[in-house]
């Protein structure tokens, strides 16, 4: 069954390469959407895929790449769309 994953990740998760190891990692789980980091500091990003794959990589936002101090993963579960092709970073403050 494939789900979709509207994610906010925060602590410190800016400048420590949280939305390069998203996508490394989203891309392993063969998972679709998008990651991007937030003018308040926060990262988000949507995850779309297996709910395997998606139920994991949110369990992976809980730790981050080293450097990462995660203290909140936020998960809003959206109605599955398969919009995307693949998963990618978008740059800049939003």
């Amino acid at each position: 069954m494939k789900i979709r994953a509207h994610v906010f990740i925060s602590g410190k998760v800016q400048g420590v390469f949280f939305r390069a190891w998203t996508e490394e990692e989203a891309i392993k789980r063969g998972l679709n959407g998008w990651v991007r980091n937030l003018a308040d500091g926060r990262v988000e990003a949507i995850f779309e895929g297996e709910k395997e794959a998606v139920e994991d990589m949110i369990r992976l936002c809980w730790i981050g790449p080293p450097g990462a101090k995660v203290r909140d993963v936020k998960v809003i579960y959206e109605e599955y769309k398969g919009e995307f092709q693949d998963f990618r970073i978008i740059y800049g403050l939003h």
